[in-house]
């Protein structure tokens, strides 16, 4: 018997409407007692919504609210499950949580009803892993993603590939009862052509993953320059408002400015810093520290630079510290006549901007979506992996069978080439949870909110 656990299923704070959620064996024999309904009689039909109120023992109001009753296995987690739709507010729903709480529920962990629906079957874990990432979407891209992936699109890619490593696996296991019988040929062009096929489709899914992780996770990207060439002038424009003070003092900028915007469907965090050059002035100095910290930390950098004077040495100065960070320059007041594109860029990718006009911005954005090869919704899979766990595991998954393609190749024992097919589907079964270690098992739930 499972415990009774209960939690908000929605953000606790003032709104029209709040959920609580309890879930576990006969979990309505705790609610029944604090439910009134006008009538003085509910059946608690499953899956019907009651209107009442909820008491508290000797009776008195708490609130007036909705309550359904979900019986096993026809629910979220595949247990009982009731909830009480209140209204929203941290008192009202802080009182009906200690009152459920004193007559036997406990307050469920990050993660548990989710981590209950798979232990119960309901969901895989990579299904599990999708509720997390539709919560956390940052764009609509990334919710698409998840959405996709919750929807079992992932979850049933797998398990075709299991399917045909253990038909695989089938083939090759009969001849171990019979060490003296070569291989047929029939059957090992069926291998071979199996073969083929899941490591070009293995090979896809992985190579999607960055395209995948760039779209859920977003990018970080640091605006660099010396003082007073615009950077916070083009962080104002990008984000559409007044973000960062503009003045023509140099060094006006002296700490990071964040801001999280979505350009094309791919969410970004863009950094302003502080105007990079030597300075006596210490606040100003621990800015431009800051800024150098930002090189080799994001996804990609934005040097801005004055195309009405740019200078050759400070471009180099910066530069020389970059090793694998992808760089745009942007040479900005583009809408001024004498401004001009500098020689020393040579083969760097730059664009003509100007922060005042907003003229080459969609060029940027160009720009950005080419680098980190972001294709269009008409390109684009009907799904992505991007979650690095599940990468790792299709990498091992490879591994293992390209392993067994060589001895495969070489006719080695039936005995060892099985080895590397169950090795394989052990790596798959990390992804829908068959043979995760407990350990990562926590790990994943420990990271969605309570109530989820």
């Amino acid at each position: 018997m499972t415990d009774i656990i209960v939690a908000p299923a929605t953000a606790v704070s003032d709104g029209g409407i709040a959920i609580i959620r309890l879930s576990g064996d006969n979990c309505l024999s705790i609610v029944k007692p604090l439910f009134k309904a006008p009538s003085g009689v509910c059946d608690f039909l499953s899956h019907t919504l009651y209107y009442g109120h909820f008491c508290t023992e000797a009776g008195v109001v708490i609130d007036e609210v909705m309550c359904v009753s979900m019986v096993s296995p026809r629910s979220y987690t595949g247990e009982d499950v009731v909830e009480i739709h209140c209204h929203g507010g941290r008192v009202v729903v802080g009182l009906i949580m200690d009152i459920l709480l004193d007559n036997g529920c406990r307050v469920a962990l990050p993660g548990e009803y989710t981590q209950r629906a798979f232990l119960n079957g309901r969901i895989d874990l990579a299904k599990a892993e999708a509720v997390a990432d539709i919560i956390a979407s940052r764009s609509e891209l990334s919710a698409s993603i998840a959405a996709s992936q919750l929807s079992g699109s992932l979850s049933k890619k797998i398990y075709q590939f299991r399917d045909i490593i253990i038909g695989i696996l089938s083939l090759v296991e009969a001849y171990i009862d019979f060490p003296e019988d070569d291989m047929d040929a029939p059957h090992i062009n069926s291998i071979d052509q199996d073969l083929s096929v899941l490591l070009v489709e293995i090979d896809r899914l992985i190579s999607g993953f960055e395209e995948g992780r760039i779209i859920k996770d977003g990018l970080s990207v640091a605006i660099l320059g010396k003082p007073n060439v615009g950077k916070s002038s083009i962080l104002n424009r990008l984000v559409g408002q007044d973000r960062a003070i503009v003045t023509d003092i140099a060094g006006t900028t002296r700490d990071l400015i964040e801001e999280n915007i979505v350009l094309s469907g791919l969410p970004l965090r863009f950094i302003d810093t502080a105007g990079i050059r030597h300075t006596d002035d210490p606040v100003e100095s621990m800015g431009v520290d800051r800024a150098r910290s930002q090189i080799t930390s994001a996804d990609l950098i934005l040097y801005v630079i004055d195309g009405t004077s740019t200078e050759l040495a400070e471009f180099n100065e910066i530069f020389e510290n970059l090793v694998n960070v992808p760089v745009i320059v942007i040479i900005n007041k583009a809408d001024i006549s004498d401004c001009v594109v500098p020689e020393f860029l040579n083969d760097q990718r730059y664009v003509l901007a100007s922060a005042k006009t907003g003229a080459g911005f969609d060029l940027l954005a160009d720009e950005i979506l080419d680098i980190f090869k972001i294709s269009g919704s008409e390109e684009r899979e009907s799904f992505l992996v991007s979650d690095r766990r599940h990468r790792d595991a299709l990498v091992r998954c490879k591994q293992f069978l390209a392993q067994f393609k060589l001895e495969f190749i070489q006719s080695n024992s039936p005995e060892f080439l099985s080895i590397h097919l169950r090795d394989s589907l052990s790596a798959l079964g990390d992804i829908t949870g068959e043979t995760t270690p407990d350990e990562i098992l926590n790990t994943i739930f420990e990271r969605f909110c309570v109530g989820k």
